[in-house]
């Protein structure tokens, strides 16, 4: 009779349910904790007030009106997209030759490099844009275009070069050597074989690096100018004075850029097929 009456592994059962159920309520309140602020932002944004407020007491898109006729705003965020691009893709070109060599290596010097390539994730960016700042002034390269060009580019190096070597390590050196036997070249075998291959990780680093760089002010803040500032430096410089909805609005906008690359690539490549 008792056995009818406690089944065995009901407690087991009962245990497991209320383990699940608090898992889940632990991932709403991770992504609540994590959306909140970003809602916070963009309504606070449409606020029609002077100041930060949540609620608002209505919708106004004064603020964005502001963004667009601030001059500083806007010359700065096609700054800081020109550089962001440029930097990327000067990324690429030096992060794709190194991670095709140090990809296979298994030597200390191999290994080594590839430390000494990562470590600017490694460094905090206010001491990679201050030691910068020092080495490209003894260069005779100061506050200019040039000097904010390299640093961004020494900083997206990294974010393309750990996922190109993920994606070559899984290359299958066979398609390779199928392709030399059929008669291809060493430009050929990398174009048609290699390069299809190892694209997506190529374009996934190159969307964290572009990324990294428009929300990047460790290092921009010591290279800005009268005539070269990115979008951030701005937003800072601008909060040091008065603090309006416009930062708000700004950082919607940052956001809405983001999303738009997210979707972008989604659409022309596929985000899925970048684990692959």
């Amino acid at each position: 009779m008792s056995t009818l009456d406690h089944p065995p592994g009901g407690g087991s059962r009962i245990a497991g349910r209320l383990g699940h159920g608090v898992a889940l309520l632990y991932i709403a309140l991770f992504v609540v904790f994590l959306l909140a602020p970003i809602v916070i932002v963009v309504l606070a944004s449409f606020t029609p007030g002077e100041s930060v407020a949540v609620p608002v007491g209505g919708l106004s898109l004064r603020w964005y009106q502001r963004f667009i006729e601030y001059k500083p705003f806007t010359d700065s965020l096609i700054t800081s997209l020109i550089i962001a691009g440029l930097a990327t893709a000067f990324a690429i070109v030096l992060a794709v030759p190194a991670a095709l060599g140090l990809a296979r290596s298994r030597s200390r010097l191999g290994n080594a490099a590839v430390a000494f390539l990562l470590s600017p994730i490694a460094v905090p960016p206010l001491v990679v844009g201050l030691s910068s700042l020092y080495y490209l002034s003894e260069l005779g390269i100061g506050n200019a275009f040039a000097a904010l060009l390299i640093t961004h580019t020494c900083v997206s190096v990294p974010y393309v070069l750990r996922t190109t070597i993920a994606a070559c390590k899984n290359l299958n050196p066979g398609y390779g050597e199928a392709a030399s036997v059929l008669g291809a070249s060493v430009w050929q075998r990398f174009r048609h074989v290699t390069l299809p291959l190892i694209a997506p990780g190529i374009f996934a680093g190159a969307l964290f690096s572009v990324l990294v760089s428009l929300d990047n002010l460790g290092v921009s803040y010591f290279f800005g100018s009268a005539n070269t500032t990115t979008l951030p430096v701005v937003m800072l410089s601008y909060l040091q004075n008065q603090f309006d909805p416009s930062i708000a609005a700004i950082s919607t906008v940052q956001m809405l850029i983001a999303i738009g690359f997210l979707l972008s690539v989604e659409k022309i490549y596929g985000l899925r097929s970048m684990d692959r």
